[in-house]
């Protein structure tokens, strides 16, 4: 499924959207070039789930846990990841384990390390009419946990 988006307020629309639909344990991958909304998507649904500090994207330190008042999320961002091997090292299996929601800017690069994810993949929008704020998010699910709550999610 493909979701236009016109401006950082579409984008914040859906991702409150997919906020709605989160529960512990949930993991979403996220894709997509520089610039092109991954961290700007992780803010907005971080304030639908009620974090209320600054959300940053966790270049340097790689992971950041913020707690809102409906679900913890633990963002990871794993552009800097030199192994494959390190992701173990990160913390997110404990995370997950403990109830958290784990989003990860570029999960793309470990995507089979999950069997279970929400698939998002940001780009800038090619359309020929496009402004340089619009963006094409892809979305599609691995595992059988998320095609039911796929359709839901998007049926509404």
């Amino acid at each position: 499924m493909i979701v236009q988006s016109r401006s950082v307020d579409d984008t914040a629309q859906f991702a409150q959207k997919i906020a709605r639909d989160l529960r512990p344990r949930d993991v979403l991958v996220l894709a997509g070039d520089l610039g092109a909304g991954k961290t700007t998507f992780t803010k907005a649904l971080c304030a639908a789930l009620g974090v209320t500090d600054t959300v940053t994207s966790p270049t340097f330190t790689l992971v950041h846990e913020y707690r809102g008042t409906k679900l913890v999320v633990c963002h990871a961002d794993l552009y800097r990841l030199q192994r494959t091997e390190e992701l173990a090292d990160l913390g997110l299996d404990e995370a997950r384990r403990a109830g958290a929601v784990l989003v990860i800017e570029w999960g793309d690069l470990v995507l089979d390390y999950f069997d279970d994810a929400l698939v998002i993949t940001f780009s800038h929008s090619q359309r020929p009419d496009a402004s340089s704020s619009d963006r094409e998010i892809t979305v599609g699910w691995r595992g059988p946990q998320w095609e039911a709550r796929f359709v839901r999610m998007f049926d509404r």
